[in-house]
């Protein structure tokens, strides 16, 4: 699948990130290549600043210099994205742009996966996979940013809590 939306990162001048961001989505519209972009993201994270005894919520760029672009990489998609003004390259050896792997997508942040269980907290749930399978026990608190559940199992007559992953247990039928 070598024509796959990939996450890119792109190299700019230190302060034009906002910029670059917003003229590669013009260049985009004006040459109507929706089909080779999908996204650009320019990572932010809102920090609370004190200065003058005064707090503040101020938005920071989470990698200055570095604008994150969705796209497909094609000679065309390469031209649009590197003669933006501002761009000084994609991040990758020599001239050869490198994509994200999945883990670095997850781990940066970029995409948000939308996590459906369907069981909740209360619920009696069966462990399908792990030293516990098998084992049948009650959900206690779903963390799905961490991709983690904690289940309260009965071994030996004692309630036990153990934290799993959420792939590794079912709900009972």
């Amino acid at each position: 699948m070598a024509d796959a939306m990939r996450w890119y990162v792109v190299h700019t001048y230190s302060g034009y990130e906002n910029k670059v961001a917003s003229d590669i989505e013009k260049a985009v519209e004006n040459r109507k290549l929706h089909d080779l972009f999908a996204e650009v993201k320019v990572p932010t994270q809102t920090v609370t600043e004190i200065k003058d005894n005064k707090k503040r919520e101020v938005e920071r760029k989470i990698f200055p210099g570095y604008v994150l672009v969705k796209m497909i990489m094609t000679d065309d998609s390469w031209y649009v994205v590197r003669n933006i003004r501002g761009v000084t390259g994609f991040v990758g050896p020599g001239s050869k742009p490198v994509p994200l792997t999945e883990e670095e997508v997850e781990r940066l942040g970029v995409e948000v996966k939308n996590i459906e269980v369907n069981f909740a907290a209360g619920d009696s749930v069966k462990v399908a996979d792990g030293y516990l399978e098998g084992f049948i026990g009650v959900v206690d608190e779903i963390d799905l940013q961490n991709g983690v559940v904690r289940v309260t199992v009965s071994m030996m007559g004692k309630d036990v809590p153990v934290e799993l992953e959420l792939d590794q247990i079912e709900p009972l039928e």
